[in-house]
């Protein structure tokens, strides 16, 4: 019988985990087995301090493949169940890793942090605002640690760019930009039909309105629907955009000055140009973020394959004196007649691995994750802030202090409604 930390100690409320021994692990359970979620959950198995005891997904088809794969990276089976519940109230978790869609992120991480477990999670932080708001809200209450996965923000040479932004090398910067134009499939207009056997489509839906079930509004291709996600800003937009705003942050820290966590205003214009499909975000997009003496930039066209500054997806920061590149694994910086000036290269299969172990020392250690959710949550919204002046079709003004726009219709989307039984747990 394995005997987990919080079985002998108790659901301590600090986050610091004292007394572990050589031979102890961190028992994790993972809510989705299939594609990122599967991915994280190989990688967690693999780490030699983590043993996956337990999987939850909507989808029994998905188990056998899943189970298999861990089992060859630990050495044990793990258990699994149809519902994330079970895994919640299963005393000897420690950790709960959420890889599934955007809709179904914050209910569970707050469950989970009410649980006394830890909890690392996909992004976008939340389907929206709101629901980034109330997980952060719940780290902190319950005392737990919350790692959002923009994986960059524990990548070296994401840091080693930045480090040479902060020498003042660039100049006054007042601008920096991240793009898009890794190409997206068009998906068609499929049919409604039966969910397949095996599928708990009740549960895939949870909090999201009751529609019939189409396989468009499913497996991969959820996130191109109101409901479920955010878009291709919030799929790999997100991560970009986190490259180009610490990108600025550096740029101004090289003149004593700091960005402030909030942007005044954002305004975003585009549309579904492109794409005859059922996809309802935009697929060609621009977004401004507004801040005093800067702008943050992003361009998103997921169906036109020519990349920026030779990077299909990355982010560029431009100073009076030059300007550096970011790619995902890549930085160049440049002068201000366009030489090369140095450059820096990383690796991201280990800035993935260097992220779940950054999660596992805040947890052991104590202190915040690289990501922690407040950093999450910011990079998030940011994003939620761009669909939504898309979406109403306006600039908007932004109260960083409360959290919310100027303007009433704006605001309404800053949450959702939940279908019955599920709520936004209180915090």
């Amino acid at each position: 019988m394995r005997l987990s930390r919080r079985s002998f100690l108790g659901a301590a409320p600090a986050i610091r985990l004292t007394a572990q021994s050589p031979n102890e692990k961190f028992l994790a359970a993972g809510m989705g087995c299939r594609g990122r979620a599967r991915g994280l959950l190989y990688g967690f198995a693999a780490l030699p301090d983590v043993e996956v005891i337990a999987v939850a997904d909507v989808d029994s088809r998905q188990f056998a493949d899943a189970v298999k794969g861990i089992a060859q990276r630990q050495g044990r089976e793990p258990k699994t169940t149809g519902d994330f519940r079970r895994l919640l109230e299963d005393r000897d978790v420690d950790i709960l890793v959420i890889g599934t869609p955007d809709h179904w992120h914050a209910i569970p991480a707050i469950l989970a942090c009410q649980a006394g477990k830890h909890v690392y999670v996909e992004k976008p932080a939340g389907h929206n605002i709101r629901e980034g708001q109330r997980m952060l809200a719940a780290a902190r209450r319950y005392n737990r640690v919350m790692q959002v996965g923009i994986q960059s923000r524990s990548g070296t040479s994401y840091e080693a760019a930045c480090e040479y932004i902060r020498t003042g090398a660039l100049g006054k910067v007042h601008f920096a930009k991240g793009w898009e134009t890794t190409h997206q499939p068009n998906i068609g207009r499929p049919p409604d039909e039966p969910a397949p056997a095996g599928v708990d489509y009740e549960m895939w839906l949870g909090p999201a309105p009751k529609r019939p079930f189409n396989r468009n509004r499913f497996h991969s291709s959820w996130r191109w629907f109101f409901d479920y996600g955010s878009g291709d800003l919030g799929n790999d937009g997100v991560h970009r955009l986190d490259y180009a705003r610490r990108g600025l942050e550096a740029a101004l820290a090289a003149h004593g000055r700091k960005l402030p966590e909030w942007p005044s205003a954002v305004v975003a214009s585009g549309g579904k140009f492109y794409f005859d499909d059922a996809q309802e975000w935009p697929d060609t997009l621009l977004v401004s973020w507004e801040y005093p003496g800067a702008l943050l930039v992003y361009e998103m066209r997921i169906w036109s394959r020519p990349p920026l500054h030779e990077e299909p997806e990355g982010a560029a920061v431009f100073g009076e004196n030059g300007y550096v590149i970011i790619g995902n694994d890549v930085w160049r910086a440049y002068d201000a007649k366009g030489q090369l000036v140095t450059s820096g290269s990383g690796d991201g299969g280990e800035d993935d691995v260097r992220h779940k172990r950054d999660f596992l020392r805040a947890i052991r250690d104590g202190g915040r994750p690289s990501c922690d959710i407040a950093i999450g949550h910011v990079a998030s919204a940011l994003v939620h802030m761009g669909n939504i002046s898309w979406r109403t079709g306006r600039r908007l003004e932004w109260n960083g202090a409360r959290q919310e726009f100027s303007d009433p219709e704006a605001n309404r989307l800053l949450g959702r409604s939940y279908r019955a039984p599920w709520t936004l747990p209180e915090v």
